[in-house]
């Protein structure tokens, strides 16, 4: 790395997916505010389309170059071979002088080895997240452990990402607690006001008793996905005053387990993924949500929304340590009888949605300019 520079630092971002695009466009946008310094060049893979489109219109991004690999259910090794042929390119081109991408999607560790193989530094926003099983959840965890090797500079959400990377021989000096930059994202939108056009939604959000759901991970796709849904049956059977809201991830394997199992119930309002602002608003009108979604672990306690997280492990362990989220799996009686303690017991609701949210306090992004800031400008 070079300072005293005379010319500004050249940044290539990279997006792919609907979350990394909410936690990395506070950076972007941070990163813009100051063109005499930086110049941004950002790329979008398209590893999620629709979902993608809806983040970029929220925070008012325009990517520089899309590479738009999406095809009908694509393999992993699709998503990969065409990201990396693709941010080969971009980076032939562009010529930067770090890249940037978020957290643990195949967009995230393909253009960690892309820059690699341009010998270009790479940064890795929300970096150290670990459960220590390959596995699980798949392929996040080796998409985060792999770019972690090949990254420079890591910027870890909390001290506990930060041990973690020191831990597997990450030099001290390169890694960086700065906060999740979701909460940056999260706060500047949960700020504003929101009507929810669909009306049962509206209805739903404005009775104080809706329960969000969100379930989508491979690891629970088939019988785990069957499972969640029975669950949510059960549930609004013992609390007739309760709605479930569930956003159903476009995947048609997710598609064609909870249609059968839930488009019957009365009290189950299936939704089109919607887009980042009325999602947020959602998190904020819930009484409780129940999720296998990373992100979303983050969104809610910083809402002082209690969370049920439907997975076996978590590489966000700060939430369920201090008290806002809890493991449950996929089990039905688990899942049935943790949130019926929620939804009947004000003590235990209380001692989750006033928990301490460990994720930070919506500055990360300022705290990562002026890390990069200070290492190549200074």
């Amino acid at each position: 790395m070079s300072n005293n520079r005379t010319t500004p630092i050249k940044i290539l971002a990279v997006c792919g997916t609907r979350p990394d695009t909410v936690k990395m466009a506070p950076v972007v946008l941070e990163l813009k505010k100051h063109p005499q310094e930086a110049e941004l060049v950002l790329a979008v893979t398209g590893q999620h389309r629709e979902m993608l489109e809806q983040v970029l219109h929220a925070f008012k991004l325009q990517p520089d170059f899309d590479l738009n690999i999406m095809s009908a259910r694509q393999t992993l090794a699709q998503i990969s071979t065409r990201a990396l042929e693709g941010l080969d390119r971009v980076i032939d081109e562009v010529k930067p002088d770090l890249v940037l991408a978020q957290g643990d999607t195949s967009t995230t560790f393909i253009a960690s080895l892309a820059a690699f193989y341009h010998k270009v530094p790479f940064g890795h926003v929300e970096a150290g997240l670990r459960t220590d099983n390959k596995y699980n959840p798949f392929p996040e965890e080796m998409n985060r452990r792999l770019t972690g090797v090949i990254a420079d500079l890591h910027f870890a959400p909390t001290e506990q990402s930060r041990m973690n990377l020191l831990k597997e021989g990450v030099r001290d000096d390169v890694v960086f607690v700065t906060g999740n930059t979701v909460i940056d994202a999260l706060l500047s939108i949960a700020a504003g006001d929101y009507h929810f056009d669909d009306e049962r939604v509206r209805a739903a959000a404005e009775s104080g008793k809706m329960i969000l759901l969100t379930a989508h991970r491979r690891e629970n796709w088939g019988d785990p996905m069957r499972d969640i849904c029975t669950a949510v049956k059960r549930i609004l059977a013992r609390n007739p005053d309760f709605t479930v809201v569930f956003p159903v991830h476009k995947n048609p394997i997710v598609r064609d387990v909870v249609f059968p199992e839930l488009q019957a119930e009365q009290r189950v309002i299936l939704i089109e993924p919607p887009e980042y602002v009325p999602f947020v608003h959602m998190i904020k009108s819930a009484y409780i949500v129940l999720t296998d979604s990373g992100g979303v672990q983050e969104e809610a306690p910083s809402l002082g929304k209690p969370v049920l997280v439907l997975r076996t492990t978590t590489e966000r362990p700060e939430g369920v340590d201090a008290g806002s989220a809890k493991l449950v799996g996929t089990d039905v009686n688990t899942i049935v009888t943790e949130a019926q303690k929620l939804l009947t017991d004000s003590a235990a609701y209380s001692a989750m949605a006033e928990a301490k949210n460990p994720y930070g306090d919506g500055h990360a992004a300022e705290r990562i300019w002026e890390i990069i800031r200070s290492r190549y400008l200074a």
